[in-house]
């Protein structure tokens, strides 16, 4: 069901929210727009603007470390001056409520977590760029240290472990996707009588799939999106409104 109007969204979504013992959120890019990171598909999005470096080609050249470390460093301002926006808020204080055991998200920008979500539950599809890590040993290295590294060498770092590339603890197109995320994801999808899909196009898979699961279990599924997606047939619920304005009403509650 489309709600016909945003205060009609708000009202259904209030109660679903109310009768709801274990709520699910799951979030995308669009969740964060409203703290001013922009999102990856529309027309001022980050795809538009510069193509994706697949992992392949980040571990195999240099000039493609090199390039990926200057988009990162290029983007600092942005990321250090968001702060976590209506839609963040509201989750947190259902989190806080005991509604919400954990969110699953997208996004790697450490909003959920800023917002008072304890970093342990907030699963993290696509990794987090506030910090690196090595691709061979795992260590994690501080982004402070390679921006240090990148800018006395010109190029990009490799671990003081093992010598390998450092790259964004986040993952890249042609990544394995973190199996331990993956499966808690799949676990709490299974396990919830409202999911909450947010401000996601619904078109990255295998990630994509996790609403479906959780309607194929039993869960209500709604969906807050400004554009239609694949998934609206299935869904109790659609919104497609602002989402900052959609899930304002329920921060501090």
């Amino acid at each position: 069901m489309i709600a016909p109007n945003l205060r009609s969204g708000v009202e259904q979504l209030g109660d679903m929210i109310a009768n709801a013992s274990v709520i699910v959120p799951f979030t995308g890019a669009g969740i964060s727009t409203e703290s001013g990171i922009p999102d990856f598909r529309s027309p001022n999005g980050l795809w538009t603007r510069n193509r994706p470096i697949p992992f392949d080609e980040f571990v195999a050249r240099q000039d493609a470390r090199d390039e990926a470390w200057r988009r990162r460093f290029a983007m600092q301002d942005t990321f250090a001056a968001a702060r976590p926006g209506r839609g963040h808020r509201a989750l947190a204080a259902l989190y806080k409520a005991g509604k919400v055991p954990a969110v699953i998200t997208q996004n790697i920008d450490n909003l959920h977590q800023t917002s008072g979500i304890v970093a342990n539950d907030v699963v993290e599809l696509h990794g987090n760029t506030t910090y690196a890590r090595c691709i061979g040993c795992g260590k994690r290295h501080e982004l402070d240290w390679v921006r240090h590294w990148f800018e006395r060498t010109g190029y990009a770092p490799h671990c003081t472990s093992c010598d390998e590339p450092v790259k964004t603890a986040t993952i890249s197109f042609g990544q394995a996707m973190p199996t331990g995320e993956m499966r808690r994801a799949s676990e709490l999808a299974q396990h919830c009588d409202l999911f909450l899909a947010i401000g996601s196009s619904l078109v990255v898979w295998p990630a994509a799939g996790f609403p479906i699961l959780a309607k194929e279990s039993g869960a209500k599924l709604v969906i807050i999106n400004n554009e239609p997606t694949d998934q609206d047939e299935i869904a109790d619920l659609v919104i497609r409104y602002d989402i900052g304005e959609t899930l304002g009403p329920f921060v501090g509650n």
